[in-house]
């Protein structure tokens, strides 16, 4: 079968920890993501010919951009496992459609974008654990370390549960059918580095410990059930939430917010700014973003952008010609 010329594909947004899960729960959502183009190249290795939608914060030197290092790793696995040629290099373009430093996967959407694009381009020679392993390399440029809960879910798509990181053990959990994510990003932004930072520095109590090992039972025994009620109870953080909270403005009042507006659950995505809260409806998980947005505009004056809807079962995937 020849390979083709050119493809396009999308890698969703993510949300990671669920509350009790620190690095190893993470979900996909329908939106935002992130579009990468790729097309072969005359010229040996990886290109990054241009970035959009990052108001010129990042580079295009495919050794330093996520998106070029995944790239170049999925060449290079392939050219470890195949004996096939294929031609010397490859072009890749980066359309950023979601926001930078923003708990919602953003480096993970970028990695996951590259290695997927050259794997197209490749015509989809390399499996799944293989696109999850350049992905990952890519991330742990940005992030110093391994950490797949934004990885996994925007490759996947769904609720994952990551079990172990050596040997990589991923379990995909199941999603109520009427579950649905309301996620609202304020106007800010927390670095990743500094946040993981106060959380490695913490020596947390045994009873912090198992208050989080208890709701994190909760949460999996939850979805296994579809009981959502359960499930919202289980979205509950003794651990790393209240170190991060305060690095969001306006994030206490804007969770007390969501719960007194009757959502099943409420937290920080990852590192934060973003928050996200559950419900049962579209209806509600719309009013809920609207609600969050306005309790970060009153109380911290900011703007924010929103997203409802259902989890993302499908994960990250080549767009067709014709949409």
């Amino acid at each position: 079968m020849p390979i083709p010329e050119r493809v396009r594909v999308h890698a969703p947004a993510t949300l990671s920890n669920l509350g009790p899960g620190f690095d190893v729960l993470g979900l996909a959502l329908n939106e935002p993501g992130d579009y990468v183009e790729a097309e072969w190249s005359d010229s040996p290795g990886v290109e990054i010919m241009e970035v959009r939608g990052d108001d010129g914060q990042l580079n295009c030197d495919p050794t330093r951009n996520v998106v070029g290092i995944a790239a170049t790793a999925m060449l290079a696995a392939h050219d470890a496992d195949e004996t096939t040629s294929r031609p010397p290099g490859v072009r890749l373009w980066l359309e950023k459609q979601m926001p930078l430093a923003s708990g919602l996967g953003s480096s993970a959407a970028s990695s996951v974008g590259g290695a997927l694009a050259v794997n197209e381009l490749l015509g989809g020679a390399l499996d799944r654990d293989q696109l999850i392993v350049s992905a990952l390399e890519g991330e742990q440029a940005v992030s110093g370390g391994i950490h797949a809960d934004n990885v996994v879910p925007c490759v996947t798509g769904g609720i994952v549960l990551i079990r172990s990181y050596s040997p990589m053990e991923l379990l995909s959990l199941p999603v109520p059918d009427a579950l649905r994510v309301a996620v609202v990003h304020p106007h800010t932004s927390v670095v990743t580095a500094e946040a993981r930072r106060i959380v490695a520095e913490r020596r947390f109590r045994i009873t912090e410990a198992v208050a989080n090992l208890g709701q994190l039972g909760a949460l999996v025994t939850a979805l296994h059930r579809g009981d959502l009620e359960l499930f919202g109870r289980a979205i509950s953080d003794a651990l790393v939430e209240p170190l991060r909270a305060p690095l969001v403005p306006g994030f206490v009042e804007t969770k007390q917010a969501a719960l007194d507006a009757g959502a099943l659950g409420c937290s920080l995505s990852g590192s934060g700014p973003s928050v996200f809260a559950f419900a049962a409806t579209d209806d509600h998980a719309a009013d809920l973003a609207g609600r969050m947005a306005d309790r970060f505009s009153e109380v911290a004056g900011l703007d924010s952008d929103t997203y409802s809807g259902k989890v993302n079962a499908r994960g990250a995937r080549k767009v067709e010609e014709d949409e």
